[in-house]
């Protein structure tokens, strides 16, 4: 038996990297499983963006252990689109449990050149996504007096950064979002926590743009070179965290043994915590 054995769990930006790794986690664990996809380029976004062979082939992952899966393409930055997801998924999967609010981007720039563009890309996507979906789930949970949620923020929620000033912005944004719902939905039954995570072994940071910005003066950069100024992030000397540590995360916060955490934030940081005081 799983430890989410009957419930269901949505899941924003799931077509692959973390999200993904969140809906096999829960599958797992014997949830059944919802996620949605932008599926499509932001051209504000850098490197390449999921596809849809990418959502296709996290159904099957999904269905391979023998869970149900619904896997649809929306854009969060669209309230109509994240509304039309989670009806979709409580009609054909019954209920909602859980609320992993991952769906994110990362893009690079100064706050005195970036254009208004590329500051409401990620404005949209990463934190009035994060709002779109916990609206369109609370009612839900309110009316059946029992939820979690757990949203994707950063250790750049915790800090400032240069070069990439509205990430920093969208991520602060979603801790005090977090914070400020799990105060408005304490009574219901339903917790809502986020998740800081140092930089993950994913596309988003695996990609020639992001070794730029670690390393602006070199040329054409390897993941091994770029490794070395990642590790000097981290107390504990990795690079990065594997996509199934902020997974463990989410379904801790997910789970009974979580039930009175709320509000909270939980760093899955290799020690770059440390060296701030949040």
């Amino acid at each position: 038996m799983g430890k989410f054995d009957g419930k269901v769990v949505l899941i924003t930006g799931g077509a692959r990297g973390q999200g993904r790794s969140h809906a096999l986690r829960f599958a797992r664990e014997g949830a059944d499983v919802a996620f949605c996809d932008i599926a499509d380029q932001i051209d504000t976004v850098p490197y390449g963006m999921a596809k849809e062979s990418d959502l296709a082939e996290t159904i099957k992952q999904v269905e391979d252990l023998d869970r149900r899966c619904v896997g649809v393409r929306a854009d969060v930055r669209d309230r109509d689109q994240v509304d039309g997801f989670v009806q979709q998924a409580v009609s054909e999967l019954g209920r909602v449990d859980f609320l992993l609010a991952n769906a994110g981007i990362f893009s690079f720039g100064t706050v005195a050149e970036m254009s208004d563009t590329t500051w409401r890309d990620m404005i949209d996507v990463n934190l009035t996504g994060v709002f779109h979906a916990i609206r369109a789930v609370l009612p839900l949970m309110i009316e059946q007096n029992y939820g979690r949620i757990v949203a994707t923020s950063s250790m750049a929620g915790k800090a400032g950064f240069g070069n990439i000033g509205h990430y920093v912005a969208t991520k602060w944004g979603v801790i005090g979002l977090v914070k400020s719902v799990a105060m408005e939905v304490a009574a219901n039954g339903i917790t809502v926590n986020a998740v800081c995570p140092t930089t993950v072994d994913t596309d988003m940071i695996q990609n020639p743009a992001a070794y730029k910005l670690f390393l602006p003066d070199a040329g054409e950069v390897t993941r091994e070179e770029a490794a070395t100024s990642f590790q000097a992030l981290n107390r504990i000397p990795v690079p990065w965290v594997e996509a199934v540590d902020i997974s463990n995360a989410m379904a801790f916060l997910c789970s009974d043994e979580a039930r009175y955490i709320t509000g909270e934030t939980i760093a899955v940081a290799a020690g770059q915590n440390t060296a701030n005081a949040g």
